[in-house]
């Protein structure tokens, strides 16, 4: 039988260091729901005022529309439906993030746009300013959060990019949510 490694305390207290290092740098800040979020802005392209979305049917909650970007078909995802919290009320402040998805060996990156209430500034936050994340009582799934952050006696949320976008998450999950199923095969349909 396999024994199970477990960590020491200087073995996480190192690989919190290291987690924290690759969080520090440049941070954009927006407010949602009344709360201060972060995301690092180097897979952000631009920042667009809110405009009209197009709807498309079938889709989650979350999935607000797409907008045409300079030719590009852009989703626009709400994150306050994403982390459960009900639909974003449109204001003037309302804006959309534009983010650019890391390229893998199945796609060539994807924009996707990121509905906020409203954008503050960028910031710098260094790593030894960010604590790993709370183990409960946020208000969001904790694999959603980076880490945290306290700038100006605030906290921010930093938000883990990778997890609250995750393409394949969230299309299963839309699959899951509209009863979508698998299109059966035309072999299927000749028996």
């Amino acid at each position: 039988m396999a024994a199970k490694k477990t960590e020491t305390a200087s073995e996480l207290a190192a690989r919190a260091q290291l987690e924290a290092a690759q969080n520090s740098g440049q941070y954009l800040t927006f407010v949602l729901g009344g709360e201060v979020y972060a995301l690092g802005i180097l897979n952000i392209k631009e920042i667009i005022q809110y405009g009209d979305l197009t709807e498309v049917p079938m889709m989650p909650s979350f999935i607000r529309g797409v907008i045409n970007l300079r030719g590009r078909v852009v989703p626009v995802v709400d994150l306050a439906a994403r982390f459960g919290r009900g639909v974003t009320s449109v204001s003037r402040r309302t804006s959309i993030v534009i983010i650019e998805m890391a390229q893998s060996e199945e796609n060539e990156g994807q924009s996707i746009g990121v509905m906020v209430d409203a954008v503050n500034e960028v910031v710098d936050i260094a790593a030894a300013e960010i604590e790993p994340p709370p183990s409960f009582g946020a208000k969001i799934r904790p694999d959603f959060i980076s880490g945290m952050a306290k700038q100006a006696g605030r906290f921010i949320i930093v938000l883990n990019l990778d997890r609250v976008l995750s393409i394949e998450e969230m299309v299963a999950l839309g699959q899951t949510l509209s009863g979508a199923e698998v299109p059966a095969t035309e072999s299927e349909h000749a028996s």
